[in-house]
């Protein structure tokens, strides 16, 4: 009995507490999925520059693509919080492009802000995460095969997705890319508006 008692004065095994937020999971797939797809995760910062942010992506300041964002200004002339990840391709091009002829290809995750009214479907703070290519042999066929990939790795083989031109001001011929989701709760309806198509 002596040689199998336990010795009550010892210390317990540590307990874990918490873990990671579901967002923070989802990106960090997110971000594997296309590290394995051969891209480079490049952070960018929160608070950025009205140039990065909007004039040295085709919107100068009185270009109406503007609107689409009600950006949160800070009280120092020309500094802002990001309305999206974009900038970060102005800093990855001056970061990866200086002289090589090797393809750039970046993720660019994080926060980004929007004065925006909040409700179940918007916030006014949100992930968002895109990448950028840019190389002499690298088209849209591209882009579309490795969206293609991306969603098989995330959602399974059998994913569907759809491509659907899209306007956006610094970017031509620019997508829209959804993959199917389903119709077969309410709540399915609710976040597919009624299409079964989720834009990704």
């Amino acid at each position: 009995l002596s040689s199998g008692a336990i010795d009550v004065t010892l210390p317990g095994a540590p307990v874990q507490r918490g873990r990671l937020h579901p967002s923070t999971q989802t990106l960090r797939r997110i971000c594997a999925i296309f590290a394995g797809l051969g891209f480079e995760v490049y952070r960018s910062p929160d608070v950025e520059t009205d140039a990065n942010n909007f004039e040295l992506l085709n919107m100068p300041e009185e270009h109406p693509a503007r609107d689409m964002w009600d950006t949160f200004y800070t009280t120092q002339p020309g500094v802002i919080l990001r309305t999206h990840t974009s900038p970060g391709q102005i800093r990855a091009m001056r970061a990866f492009g200086k002289g090589g002829s090797a393809p750039i290809r970046v993720v660019l995750p994080g926060m980004v802000y929007r004065y925006e009214q909040v409700t179940a479907r918007s916030e006014m703070q949100f992930n968002q995460i895109e990448g950028i290519a840019i190389g002499r042999h690298i088209t849209l066929a591209d882009l579309k095969g490795t969206m293609t990939e991306f969603a098989r790795r995330m959602y399974g083989d059998d994913a569907r997705i759809r491509f659907r031109g899209s306007y956006f001001p610094f970017t031509e011929p620019s997508v829209e890319i959804d993959v199917y989701w389903g119709l077969a709760t309410e709540r399915d309806r609710m976040i597919t508006k009624g299409t079964g198509w989720l834009e990704i």
